[in-house]
């Protein structure tokens, strides 16, 4: 997969807006750039956390009480600390800070529970194409993607619900991505679709379910063209 930009972003979904805000802007520092309109009664606030986009979805209406992701953590890479903080937003999502470099994480990294790690690394090497640095961690720009097996990783995640629902790969072509991952074993959860002039999008879905947006964002690649 060929990445525009050079790092993973991120979405959470929440009923609580000003709880949310206040950790994620005052806690951890991620910086606030714009609010972003999807939906009547969804918005969604975009934060810069080291180049990567924190997603917090907004909604009006109660989320449904669904299966979880297994998306169980951000881990931030920042300068200034010796030893890692680890935190919870209001909502329980689970953030930690790392001294820079530990672990190989130099800007963040998203740590997922999956339940069969070696269907998983043969998903994110193969179908997504990322370079698997040690055994479950994988490099997709500047971010990395850490994979730990547990029995109790979720198998069939869902979009709509509270806590982290998905990642963004903001690559230059999503329909021939998009065809790349499902020959290589992946499921489509959403049609490659163009919203408007800001971006052209699908959704796929890894071994367990977990959600993962294609996104050609035209801020990021000049054109939402198909071919």
């Amino acid at each position: 997969m060929e990445l525009a930009k050079n790092f993973l972003d991120i979405g959470l979904s929440t009923n609580n807006l000003q709880p949310i805000l206040t950790f994620w802007q005052e806690e951890v520092g991620a910086k606030f750039d714009h609010i972003l309109p999807i939906r009547p009664g969804q918005d969604q606030h975009r934060h810069d956390v080291a180049g990567s986009v924190l997603k917090i979805n907004h909604h009006a209406a109660p989320l449904p009480d669904t299966a979880p992701c297994g998306y169980s953590e951000l881990v931030i890479a920042r300068t200034g600390i010796a030893a890692t903080q680890a935190m919870a937003d209001p909502d329980g999502n689970r953030v930690s800070l790392v001294p820079m470099g530990q672990d190989g994480i130099n800007q963040i990294a998203v740590r997922m529970a999956v339940r069969n790690l070696d269907a998983h690394r043969r998903f994110y090497g193969e179908a997504l194409g990322f370079p698997e640095e040690s055994r479950g961690a994988f490099r997709a720009g500047e971010s990395l993607i850490l994979l730990e097996q547990s029995p109790s990783a979720p198998e069939d995640g869902q979009a709509q619900g509270a806590g982290w629902r998905y990642i963004t790969f903001q690559i230059f072509k999503v329909d021939q991505e998009h065809a790349a991952v499902l020959q290589h074993g992946g499921r489509e959860a959403l049609a490659p679709v163009t919203l408007g002039t800001t971006a052209r999008i699908s959704m796929v879905r890894d071994p367990d379910g977990n959600w993962i947006e294609l996104s050609q964002r035209a801020s990021i690649v000049g054109s939402l063209a198909v071919a």
